[in-house]
């Protein structure tokens, strides 16, 4: 594809200044919309000077307006992430995510906009990941209880036979279950962009990131994914603390990863439609994570049981469709220490 006018909503921010670097690398031609207010009201220290950066609030349809006129593909990054402090945040999520999101598209169709959507979207529509059942085959545990949680019990059962369950791959066919706010509002977005994108014949591709991890990770913020918890409090020389058992499974997958294929989603020859998982498809525990944040540093991290019941015991992408659809591997090596620091 030649070269696009690309509008990058918090594209100052963690994943999307990495989108505008290679953006902006490639030759295109970059818009930025930030609030910048996760940056003290400037831009950053690493924000691209081959960028235009334009401060205003997604929740505003004129700022979209103005931040995407002219543009012909929009990768749409902003969002408040993580699980937050408790459900007090239910507000602030829905109104920065699924409200930001819809006066966007607003603001899109207002435009007559007919190129292409990037969606930044998680893993944490899935809810809990496949697992299987050796009586019953493939199955979908029940939510998790603070009982359980309380007791140790961290392995969901088979809910028909009450057996110990396998996690398998997650594909991005699996049904949708989301298990706390942050994860109801993704799928909201998801279901926004996908509405406009019929009614207006426009690809949208949302990326399902699963936990990204490296350089210009937000830093002592609740609102943070475990990695970037992790690593604030290792830089602060602190006991990064493991809740339950620290045997969950995840996909770590690093930034630039996570840049290069939505750019790849940018800018493919053909518009790719739908959902894909971004993941290193390299499945590791949380307590590998802390370890290897730990590494060299004289700390070493403390498994300290409980958990919250909006979390999951393992949710593993599958990487297969992002490699068939967009091209798109995995490529960084699994260092989150080095990135970290």
């Amino acid at each position: 594809m030649s070269a696009v006018r690309a509008l990058v909503t918090g594209g100052a921010g963690f994943v999307g200044s990495h989108v505008v670097d290679l953006l902006v690398a490639a030759g295109h031609d970059v818009v930025v919309l930030d609030s910048l207010v996760a940056h003290g009201g400037r831009p950053p220290d690493w924000a691209n000077p081959g960028a235009t950066y334009r401060t205003g609030d997604v929740r505003d349809p004129g700022a979209w307006r103005e931040a995407a006129r002219g543009c012909d593909a929009v990768c749409h990054q902003a969002a408040r992430v993580g699980l937050g402090v408790d459900f007090a945040d239910v507000g602030a999520y829905v109104d920065d995510n699924d409200a930001g999101t819809a006066a966007g598209l607003r603001a899109l169709h207002d435009l007559g906009f007919r190129g292409r959507i990037v969606l930044a979207s998680s893993m944490v529509v899935y809810g809990d990941g496949r697992y299987r059942c050796p009586t019953h085959g493939p199955v979908r545990p029940g939510p998790r209880t603070a009982d359980d949680l309380a007791a140790g019990r961290y392995e969901p059962p088979c809910p028909r036979c009450r057996a110990p369950l396998r996690w398998a791959p997650t594909g991005e066919d699996t049904p949708l279950d989301p298990r706390n706010v942050y994860a109801a509002t993704k799928v909201h977005q998801e279901h926004l962009a996908a509405a406009f994108g019929r009614e207006h014949r426009v690809a949208v591709a949302a990326l399902r990131y699963h936990n990204v991890y490296g350089p210009r990770m937000p830093r002592d913020t609740p609102y943070a994914g475990v990695a970037a918890i992790f690593a604030s409090a290792v830089a602060r020389g602190d006991t990064p603390r493991v809740l339950e058992d620290g045997g969950q499974t995840r996909d770590f997958v690093h930034v630039a990863d996570v840049a290069r294929a939505n750019v790849a989603a940018l800018t493919a020859p053909e518009p790719v439609d739908g959902p894909l998982n971004v993941a290193s498809g390299r499945p590791r525990t949380v307590l590998d994570l802390a370890r290897a944040l730990c590494a060299g540093t004289g700390i070493e991290p403390a498994v300290v049981g409980g958990g919250r019941v909006g979390d999951v015991r393992h949710i593993v992408a599958s990487p297969d469709r992002a490699a068939e659809r967009l091209g798109f591997r995995a490529a960084e090596p699994f260092r989150p220490g080095a990135a970290a620091r």
